[in-house]
């Protein structure tokens, strides 16, 4: 899931493109002008957020934002309605691992850019997605799949479908361009820790927990550990900001990324 805007945010890259001085924005398929967006007036709308992090300035992330470095890759086709959501913990993957993706979906126009990467000798990428229905099962692999495209000396991409479920769901579903490539279960015995939307299961993680549990599994260990310490440090601020409270000291994560950040 990510907050941020795919790569480019002109109509031929598959983005929407607006006029911030009329809200308007065009249709990437068709070039049609869409109305402008109604006045956001969801619950949170008046909180005053850190232009750095997203989150409330009550318990800003910015101090505990760490990079790290990882053999595979992350890209992210997000559902355009996920972008506005400050809960979405896509975004969180990009400010850990700089070499993250982020393209926005729709059905009738690919990004461009998606299409070139996926094209690339370069890459391996692996769509992420259960394997709970038999007419792609010839698709399906394990994670022994990456290791062996590392040995090949080819780049691991974790394709990361980011939206709701039944969102995440019709994108695979409804992107024939991904027909192509291999699918990846996520198979992880941990339960989600994610706080601020309700899953359907416990067994659901957030994208950001997929992320970090994919890159663990698959050999890169301590960008996990990077990735995993700083969506706990953003699921502890955001909860906490809810119930408007000031963290009044950082908690075990956040102490590992003040340290790694200091180092």
């Amino acid at each position: 899931m990510s907050d941020q805007p795919s790569v480019s945010d002109t109509p031929e890259s598959g983005a929407v493109a607006s006029d911030p001085a009329t809200g308007r924005s065009h249709d990437p398929a068709t070039g049609h002008p869409r109305p402008p967006r109604r006045e956001f007036k969801a619950r949170g709308s008046f909180v005053v957020r850190c232009p750095g992090c997203n989150l409330p300035e009550l318990n800003c992330l910015c101090p505990y934002r760490v990079e790290a470095q990882s053999v595979a890759r992350v890209w992210l086709l997000t559902h355009p309605l996920e972008h506005h959501k400050p809960t979405n913990t896509g975004r969180l993957i990009r400010d850990v691992l700089p070499d993250t993706q982020v393209f926005t979906w729709y059905r009738t126009a690919p990004d461009p850019g998606l299409l070139a990467l996926l094209d690339d000798p370069r890459y391996a990428p692996f769509v992420i997605f259960p394997d709970d229905q038999p007419d792609y099962a010839d698709r399906v692999v394990s994670i022994e799949a990456v290791t062996e495209t590392r040995v090949a000396g080819r780049i691991p991409v974790y394709l990361l479908l980011d939206g709701t479920w039944r969102q995440v769901r019709r994108i695979f579903r409804r992107s024939p361009y991904l027909d192509a490539f291999p699918v990846l279960p996520l198979h992880a015995r941990r339960e989600t820790r994610y706080r601020l939307r309700k899953p359907a299961s416990s067994e659901h993680l957030c994208t950001a927990e997929v992320a970090a549990e994919l890159l663990n599994q698959g050999g890169d260990a301590d960008a996990a550990r990077v990735l995993d310490d700083y969506f706990d440090a953003f699921n502890d601020s955001y909860a906490a900001s809810r119930r408007f409270e000031k963290i009044a000291a950082p908690t075990p994560a956040m102490q590992r990324l003040m340290a790694r950040r200091g180092a």
